[in-house]
């Protein structure tokens, strides 16, 4: 009897949705959109759906063999719950950070800016989408960071810049599901064609002439 195999559906969707809308609801906060006294409607956010769904997603694309995917989700998942934590313990005063709490937040923002940069790195030969992704994400990440070091207004910038780059990962999300249900791409991404796809498409013309 043959051994039926079980389809891994494709995880990314689910990441990016949870990065896309936690992102979306923080960065009207960090832009100053809304008014802070409201930001605590984040935290259960960043931990389930950006944090935990996230994270998971980040499980899933380790079976599916895909290093970025992985890397990513489960790293963004991750900061997520971190982010939740560090807002209840600061509101709950189960922490304090201190006199310099500013520049330790900034110490960390400008971290995770660094680890996206060498993340957008490897995005350029992956799909357009994604490399427009981690283009905003670092450079938000940048901002943040100058805003806890240098002045709010870096922050403030941050934060629309946030919301331009959760839209993109909402489109990104949108397309991966959309595509795979119809079969086909209505909603383009910017694939790239390596070098090995456009030798198969030179065989392929070749053989059909």
């Amino acid at each position: 009897m043959s051994q039926i195999k079980n389809k891994i559906a494709n995880p990314a969707p689910l990441g990016l949705a949870g990065f896309a809308l936690t992102t979306f609801v923080l960065s009207f906060y960090n832009a100053g959109i809304f008014p802070a006294e409201s930001k605590a409607i984040v935290f259960p956010l960043a931990l389930f759906y950006g944090g935990l769904a996230q994270f998971m997603a980040g499980m899933w694309e380790f079976k599916t063999g895909n290093t970025f995917g992985a890397t990513a989700f489960t790293s963004y998942g991750a900061w997520w719950m971190f982010f939740a934590l560090l807002e209840y313990s600061l509101t709950l005063g189960w922490i304090e950070l201190g006199s310099h709490g500013a520049t330790a937040i900034g110490l960390v923002l400008a971290a995770w800016a660094f680890f996206t940069f060498y993340l957008w790195i490897a995005t350029f030969k992956i799909n357009k989408a994604t490399w427009l992704i981690f283009l905003t994400l670092w450079v938000t990440f940048a901002l943040l960071a100058l805003g806890e070091l240098v002045s709010p207004q870096f922050g403030i910038a941050g934060g629309y810049l946030g919301l331009v780059c959760a839209s993109i990962a909402w489109y990104t999300s949108a397309a991966e599901v959309i595509n795979e249900v119809s079969g086909e791409a209505v909603l383009p991404i910017g694939n790239i064609v390596t070098s090995n796809q456009e030798s198969a498409v030179g065989e392929e013309t070749v053989n059909a002439s």
